[in-house]
C-alpha cells in the first residue's frame, strides 16, 4: 500500500490502520491474520481489533499474535467486552477504529483477507478492489457484479439490490472522510451498516473507486450478519435513497417492469412520486394487452390508472426495475437498442 508523501510527518501515530472487527470467527483467524501481517506495506502500520463478546476464543487467538506483529514493526491494539449478547457490527466498527491512531482507514473482516493494496487516495474516496469469492461457485451473479461495474457504475448502480457498489470488506478510506461522513449505524443486528455509510457518504459528496486487481479473498458463510438483515429494510433504504437523488429531480419517468417488482416500487413511493409514473413498460405481451395497472389500495378517487405499454413505445426516463444477468442478455440488448445514457436516462432498481 502506497500512502501519499503528504502523510509522512503527520500528526497520526500510524500512516495505516486495519480495522478489524470480530465476532467468533476463530476458525478463519489465522487466515485472516496470515494476510494482514504480510502486507507489502511502506509506512507505519497498525492493527485495531474489537471483539464484540466472542466465546470461541477469538480474543485470545489474535493476542497471541501481536508479538509476530510488533517484530515487523506493526502495532496492535486490541479490546472488546464480555456482555451476554454481541452490540453489533457497526459498533465493533466504531469501537476498531475509534481506539486506531492511523490516518488511513483498511476495513478488514475476519472472513475476508486482504492481500496488497496499491493507490493513491483521496479525501473524498472510498476505494475497494476486485474480489475471489470462496467458495468460488458462490453468489456467481453477485461477484460479476461487484467485479465488472465501470468506474461510473460505481455511481449509476448504487440503488440495485446487490448494496454498495464497492463492497465493504475492501473498504479504504482516510480517517477525515470517515469522520466527516460520521459513524457507522450501531442499530445492531439486522441494520445493513455498510450500506447506511455508503449512502451517507454519496450524500457527503464521496466518490467510490475499486483498483481493479482482485486483491481480496470475500468468503461466504452462512452465518454472516449480511444474511440477519431484513430484505425490507434494504428495500427501503433503496426506495429512499432513489427517490432522494433521482426521482425528486425528473418531472416524470417510466417504470420497467408491469410485474411484481415493479408494481412493488410504484406503491413503495410518496404519492408526489407516484403522480410522476407516465407508464409500466414491459416485453411481456399479456401484461401489456391488460391496458393498464390499478392501484388498488389506493385512497385515491378515481383510483390510479397506469398505462402499461411496450418498452419500444414508451418514453425515457426509466427506473428499470428488472435484474440484470438474469435475462440471457435479452434486458441489456434491449436497452442497448434505445440508444439511452445509464446514469441519465435510465437507472438500474432491481
Amino acid at each position: 500500500i502506497k500512502v501519499p508523501k503528504s502523510a509522512t510527518g503527520s500528526p497520526y501515530t500510524s500512516h495505516l490502520s486495519v480495522v478489524l472487527p470480530v465476532y467468533n470467527a476463530a476458525c478463519w483467524m489465522e487466515e485472516c491474520l496470515q494476510s494482514v501481517l504480510h502486507q507489502d506495506f511502506e509506512g507505519r502500520m497498525e492493527l485495531s481489533v474489537f471483539d464484540d463478546a466472542s466465546t470461541d476464543g477469538s480474543r485470545a487467538l489474535i493476542e497471541s499474535w501481536r508479538e509476530s506483529f510488533e517484530k515487523r514493526g506493526v502495532s496492535v491494539v486490541i479490546s472488546g467486552h464480555n456482555s451476554a449478547k454481541p452490540k453489533g457490527v457497526g459498533f465493533a466498527k466504531n469501537q476498531a477504529v475509534s481506539q486506531s491512531s492511523g490516518r488511513y482507514l483498511c476495513f478488514q473482516d475476519a472472513v475476508k483477507m486482504n492481500v496488497v493494496v496499491v493507490f493513491v487516495i483521496t479525501l473524498k474516496q472510498i476505494v475497494g478492489c476486485r474480489v475471489r469469492r470462496v467458495p468460488e461457485d458462490s453468489t456467481v451473479r453477485y461477484t460479476r457484479w461487484i467485479n465488472s461495474l465501470s468506474p461510473q457504475q460505481l455511481l449509476t448502480q448504487v440503488f440495485t439490490s446487490h448494496g454498495p457498489t464497492v463492497v465493504m470488506p475492501t473498504w479504504f478510506c482516510s480517517r477525515d472522510w470517515f469522520q466527516r461522513v460520521g459513524k457507522f449505524d450501531e442499530g445492531g443486528k439486522g441494520v445493513p451498516e455498510d450500506l447506511v455509510f455508503f449512502y451517507q457518504s454519496l450524500r457527503r459528496g464521496g466518490a467510490a473507486l475499486r483498483v481493479d486487481e482482485c486483491l481480496l479473498a470475500y468468503r461466504y458463510h452462512p452465518n454472516a450478519a449480511t444474511h440477519s438483515v431484513l430484505e425490507e429494510t434494504i428495500w427501503g433504504l433503496r426506495v429512499n435513497f432513489l427517490q432522494e437523488r433521482v426521482l425528486g429531480q425528473w418531472e416524470s419517468f417510466t417504470i420497467w417492469n408491469a410485474g411484481k417488482q415493479g408494481r412493488r416500487l410504484y406503491r413503495s413511493l410518496s404519492s408526489t412520486n407516484q403522480k410522476k409514473v407516465m407508464a409500466f413498460c414491459d416485453v411481456d405481451e399479456n401484461k401489456i394487452k391488460k391496458g393498464f395497472y390499478t392501484y388498488e389500495e389506493s385512497k385515491e378517487r378515481p383510483k390510479p390508472r397506469i398505462p402499461v405499454l411496450h418498452f419500444k413505445e414508451s418514453s425515457p426516463p426509466y427506473i428499470v426495475c428488472v435484474k440484470l444477468d438474469m435475462t440471457g442478455g435479452v434486458l441489456e440488448c434491449n436497452l442497448h437498442s434505445l440508444h439511452l445514457k445509464e446514469g441519465v436516462d435510465y437507472h438500474h432498481f432491481s
